[in-house]
């Protein structure tokens, strides 16, 4: 299907249609940064710290992956035993990682933890290339506790001590505010272009185009 084009107006047309989508770009960032506040206030459980994992260094624990930092995100990927790759959304999330020392510098580590072997994963890794640390959680029970299943998602934990809190969870399209690229993609005229956009024509359901970077 091809896609609708923009109206051509003038620069004076423009300037006024800009500046009142601005108005609402500032009433959402606003709104944005409330909702922020209260993720932040939310209450946190208590979390079992008697987890095992494997890592390329060795048998780690839960409060190891926090590398003596208090806070800590998972990211909890799709790839399970037996799999010869990894889920391509999980994938696209992972291509849009920060340089980690933007992390570190507000005392947060970043973890991706999946069901899979150790060198299940590290054959994937190596395959995307990736720098970001993984550790297995392949018998542990911590995707289930974490009642991820077979799905994904991001946990966010706090240290206290030896003490360690679940603060927070997120998954299904909960995962877009970590897509940078999405945030680059709904800038341009035809957007994700995805069916279910207002003004994108395309014919794909949400995510259907997403692929492995080595597969475009």
């Amino acid at each position: 299907m091809t896609a609708t084009l923009p109206e051509i107006v003038s620069p004076e047309d423009w300037q006024a249609a800009r500046d009142a989508l601005l108005a609402k770009e500032k009433a959402h960032m606003k709104a944005a940064d409330q909702l922020a506040a209260e993720r932040r206030r939310l209450p946190m459980v208590r979390f079992d710290a008697k987890y095992r994992f494997e890592s390329t260094d060795g048998p780690v624990s839960l409060l190891d992956l926090f590398d003596d930092r208090r806070q800590l995100i998972v990211y909890h990927f799709m790839l399970h035993p037996g799999d010869e790759a990894g889920c391509p959304g999980c994938s696209l999330l992972v291509d849009n990682m920060p340089h980690l020392a933007h992390l570190h510098a507000r005392d947060v580590t970043l973890k991706i933890v999946a069901p899979a072997t150790l060198p299940e994963i590290e054959r994937y890794r190596t395959r995307m290339g990736w720098d970001v640390p993984w550790v297995s959680a392949h018998g542990s029970g911590f995707t289930e506790d974490c009642g991820v299943g077979m799905g994904f998602g991001v946990s966010v934990f706090l240290r206290d001590g030896d003490d360690v809190y679940r603060t927070y969870f997120t998954s299904g399209r909960g995962g877009e505010m970590f897509l940078a690229s999405h945030r680059y993609l709904d800038v341009t005229p035809l957007g994700r272009q995805e069916a279910w956009e207002e003004g994108a024509h395309g014919e794909d359901a949400p995510g259907s185009w997403w692929r492995r970077h080595d597969e475009y």
